[in-house]
């Protein structure tokens, strides 16, 4: 399984999330998922927040446009992100995410 496909111009990404981390980022592969860290501790949905205001700035989208379908309490999540403005450099540069249009 991949960690990633797209639905239509919708990223949906599979995602084992580190809380309590020193830096937030997206790390790398983790099993057969990405992995991201998260400075906030798993308490009152701060962690999930916290993603969400992660993702915005990387993929270049408003938090609103950040859904996270499953996992709400696991560290094993699965997140939409609404057409993606941007990739980050750590998915393009180790070629782990195709744009949709090389999809086709």
């Amino acid at each position: 399984m991949l960690f990633y496909h797209w639905e239509g111009e919708n990223l949906v990404l599979f995602l084992h999330v580190q809380p309590r981390a020193s830096k937030a980022s997206i790390v790398g592969m983790y099993r057969d998922r990405l992995k991201v860290k998260i400075t906030s501790a798993p308490v009152d949905g701060q962690a999930n927040a916290d993603m969400c205001k992660l993702f915005s700035k990387v993929f270049g989208v408003a938090k609103s446009r950040i859904i996270i379908q499953s996992g709400h309490n696991s560290r094993e999540k699965c997140v939409l992100i609404q057409s993606p403005k941007k990739l980050p450099d750590i998915i393009t540069d180790n070629q782990l995410v195709l744009k949709p249009y090389d999809l086709r």
